[in-house]
């Protein structure tokens, strides 16, 4: 079996259907424009990468970590990082979420029903190996 390079995860998310709000939580999201601390805490609590689109309302995200990242354990972490709670209440007037809600609360996983050539099911909680 090839070495595992890193696991990935898929989340979902809509935000309000106001054009106006959706270019601004976009202009946020845009490159420079994300609080240096809340990219710093994902990267502490294992995640490598990340990616966000944004199809009409609706947000997918595709987020790549350490391949012994524990996702249940890592998102507890990084609600107590520098920031974190304020940035999600910050993002909260765009996103169909509560003000108080975590970055857990809001994006929601998703289950992966199709992969050319699977050998093997997850549960969407452990992530998706990616094969060097």
């Amino acid at each position: 079996m090839p070495e595992i390079k890193c696991k990935r995860y898929c989340k979902t998310l809509t935000v309000k259907d106001d054009p106006a709000l959706i270019k601004e939580y976009t202009e946020a999201h845009s490159m420079g424009k994300a609080w240096p601390e809340i990219t710093q805490g994902m990267k502490d609590v294992g995640i490598i990468d990340m990616e966000i689109y944004i199809f009409s309302n609706r947000l997918f995200m595709v987020m790549e970590t350490l391949a012994d990242f524990d996702h249940d354990s890592a998102f507890a972490k990084l609600a107590t990082m520098p920031r974190q709670s304020e940035w999600e209440a910050s993002m909260a007037k765009f996103q169909n979420t509560s003000a108080d809600a975590s970055a857990e609360d809001k994006w929601q996983l998703m289950e992966r029903i199709y992969k050319m050539d699977q050998k093997e099911e997850r549960r969407a909680i452990e992530g998706q190996f990616v094969f060097s």
